[in-house]
């Protein structure tokens, strides 16, 4: 059994393979990995996948699980994921708290309204998934580009909810606060604040796009910027004391730097996790 899942980790992506081959990854703590991308890896992918997960704690984020969707779950996929976590030795699942199917997937993470219905309908599924894994799960705040129609509590009530009925955890990712507070203009501190920070068990960390016309995408193809580094440093400070800091993984999609770049923001995101325990120290 290797250690549980602490401190900094980066997405593992194919591209990345050779190079992860000739750097000394001593800095990379764990890595993140999409179930669907892999589950029917062959080959010698197949032999990669193993060659990493026998070296490195690895964390399972999810894409297509659609916990929001009125379409019955993919209990298939769910008892492939528990396999796949099992033979691979992963102990930590967590899914956007979104939609993604309607009778077939539409390959966009979409936003759930945020009604009592769907507290109840998202609760529910949630513990079906959790009784399928027979583990927590944690769900993530999603970025999106449109409110939908018929909420009538805030997104941070719905989560907050959510998360007290269905007994999963808080996936917090930073840059997707950052991106809806710009494209929807509200105080990211603010709406922070007003999340369960208690229940948050992984974080995430990283870049956007901006349009030509302002909006923010939440990509994850560029490198953190200045502010969203700004609103990591103030997310230690609201997780308080009591809440040791959550490992966090730096996701990179595509747009692939040489991997010193992101070795250098593995060291920035450990740099403000160090300044954090030690003001924590310096406090007790």
């Amino acid at each position: 059994m290797k250690k549980p899942v602490t401190g900094v980790g980066l997405g593992f992506r194919r591209e990345m393979l050779d190079e992860l081959r000739q750097h000394d990854l001593s800095t990379i703590d764990f890595f993140e990995i999409a179930p669907e991308n892999w589950l029917c890896a062959g080959g010698r992918y197949a032999s990669s996948l193993r060659e990493f997960t026998e070296c490195f704690p690895f964390t399972c984020h999810g894409l297509s699980l659609s916990i929001g969707s009125v379409d019955p779950l993919d209990t298939a996929l769910l008892h492939s994921i528990r396999h796949f976590m099992a033979e691979h030795d992963i102990a930590l699942y967590t899914e956007h708290l979104s939609w993604c199917s309607h009778n077939g997937h539409l390959y966009d993470l979409l936003p759930i309204p945020c009604t009592d219905e769907a507290v109840m309908w998202v609760s529910q599924r949630v513990k079906q998934v959790q009784d399928i894994l027979q583990m927590p799960i944690g769900l993530e705040n999603a970025s999106y580009y449109f409110s939908p129609p018929g909420s009538h509590m805030s997104e941070q009530e719905f989560i907050s909810a959510i998360v007290r009925e269905s007994g999963c955890y808080l996936h917090l990712d930073v840059n997707n606060i950052y991106v809806n507070s710009q494209n929807f203009s509200f105080d990211p501190i603010a709406y922070m604040k007003a999340l369960p920070l208690e229940k948050t068990r992984y974080m995430h960390v990283a870049g956007h796009y901006v349009e030509n016309d302002g909006l923010i995408v939440d990509t994850h193809g560029a490198a953190v910027i200045d502010p969203v580094w700004a609103l990591l440093e103030t997310t230690y400070d609201l997780l308080g004391d009591a809440t040791p800091c959550p490992p966090i993984c730096l996701e990179r999609d595509f747009n692939f730097p040489a991997l010193s770049e992101l070795l250098a923001e593995i060291a920035h995101i450990r740099a403000i996790q160090g300044q954090t325990i030690n003001q924590r120290e310096a406090r007790s």
